[in-house]
């Protein structure tokens, strides 16, 4: 079974920055990422991981729709058991304590340190075996 990080991001670009980013990765079967649009599609796709196993969420908190915030209880009910890591180019103190409030296991700024990210997907992959 392969392993899943899921990429929450209404910016069309973000999809081809973190496949660009981790494409030895991917192109080495370590994990499979797939991207959803909008926190609706984050939900459904949540739901629907049979064929992996889902190790991380990456969500942005600002979105049209649900935000990022506003879907985190709802991935905590679907899936406890799945870290949650949020991303905002608004790092300051408020956003950090609603995100860690509402049940993610961190906060990350724009732009992406991906090394760090690299670290925790990692730490990540090495739980899932």
């Amino acid at each position: 079974m392969s392993v899943l990080v899921l990429v929450v991001d209404d910016e069309p670009d973000v999809e081809a920055l973190f496949r660009q980013q981790f494409r030895k990765d991917l192109r080495a079967q370590r994990f499979v990422m797939d991207f959803a649009g909008s926190a609706a599609d984050a939900l459904a796709r949540i739901g629907c991981t049979i064929e992996h196993s889902l190790i991380l969420i990456l969500s942005d908190i600002n979105m049209p729709g649900m935000t990022g915030i506003e879907m985190l209880p709802r991935v905590k009910e679907i899936r406890p058991d799945v870290p949650v890591i949020m991303i905002t180019a608004y790092g300051d103190a408020e956003t950090r304590r609603k995100a860690i409030a509402g049940g993610a296991i961190g906060l990350l700024t724009k732009p992406i340190d991906f090394a760090l990210l690299r670290d925790e997907i990692d730490t990540r992959l090495a739980q899932a075996s």
